[in-house]
């Protein structure tokens, strides 16, 4: 198992406590530094305009700041989970992508969804379609993406989206192109186009609803002729390590409910030691190859030394 830390950004309200923008931006780096230190092998940060709810609250913006991220450290991997696609035209988005792998030396892990998040549309003057539309636009941008990554020359005639002639240097570093992740469980739709064109998924929810959802990619990747193991297999999570699983439990907010669908209390990561390396051998055997995770501390690099001791990285 692999670990990726889930970096604040703002869109929770983690910089509350932090009036100088300069200070939080620094602490990021910090985190970021840290995971580094301590074994983690990515981090990862959201793409977000407004805090939920909005607020005035400081937030960053995700592209920007990641390549500060991936300045400032040597070898651990970087990437979005993830960009969301409305918010920039994928072919730009691709280009941005290719720069900040050659920038980071070729760590870059590019993710991608369709985007849910209304109030960032609505704040910022984007159209936010239905859910379908969202996510044929989403299969059009992969599409566009991976062509401007390997091939010479891109001409693309879609429903959303037309490139003419369009070529795009440099390509990035890794080979044969920049690992493209595509986050969401949609069992139709999203994980079928994980199955056409990703090299990962990401999901967040619980081992035994990872499992399953995992037979219908498997399923899916048969239909396209695609080997299902060549897929990266990751799930968002959350952790607070306690004295007692009692005390951590007690930590929990419904409003997390928004994210993580069900008894979250019974499969996040929030525990006494054993419970949470219990929690993570449920993952494991549900065929997850990586977890990505946020930690209730999210300012606080002590909370991730701490976990990386527990599970030993």
């Amino acid at each position: 198992m692999k670990f990726t830390l889930f970096l604040p950004t703002g869109f929770g309200a983690d910089f509350a406590s932090i009036n100088d923008p300069t200070e939080a931006a620094e602490r990021i780096i910090e985190l970021a530094r840290t995971a580094e230190d301590a074994g983690f092998s990515e981090v990862w940060l959201p793409d977000h305009l407004q805090t939920i709810p909005p607020s005035n609250g400081l937030l960053f913006e995700a592209w920007t700041l990641l390549t500060a991220v991936a300045r400032a450290t040597s070898t651990i991997r970087v990437g979005q989970l993830v960009t969301g696609n409305g918010y920039r035209n994928p072919a730009l988005q691709a280009k941005m992508a290719s720069t900040l792998d050659v920038l980071s030396g070729g760590r870059l892990t590019f993710g991608i969804g369709a985007g849910w998040y209304q109030a960032d549309y609505d704040a910022f003057g984007y159209e936010f379609p239905g859910a379908g539309q969202r996510l044929r636009e989403l299969r059009e941008a992969v599409q566009i993406i991976r062509s401007l990554w390997t091939e010479e020359v891109t001409d693309f005639d879609g429903e959303f989206y037309r490139l003419k002639g369009a070529y795009s240097q440099p390509k990035g570093v890794q080979e044969p192109h920049i690992p493209l992740l595509v986050a969401g469980g949609g069992e139709k739709v999203t994980l079928r186009i994980v199955a056409e064109y990703a090299d990962a998924c990401n999901l967040m929810t619980s081992p035994a609803e990872v499992e399953r959802k995992l037979q219908i990619l498997r399923d899916h990747a048969a239909a396209v002729g695609r080997d299902f193991d060549s897929i990266r297999v990751s799930v968002t999570t959350a952790a607070l390590l306690a004295d007692s699983d009692e005390a951590a439990l007690a930590a929990l907010q419904p409003s997390m409910g928004a994210f993580y669908p069900g008894d979250f209390g019974s499969y996040l990561l929030y525990g006494t030691a054993d419970t949470v390396r219990a929690r993570i051998d449920a993952y494991a055997r549900a065929g997850v190859t990586e977890l990505a995770v946020g930690f209730h501390n999210s300012l606080d690099p002590d909370a991730i030394r701490q976990f990386a001791k527990v599970v030993g990285l």
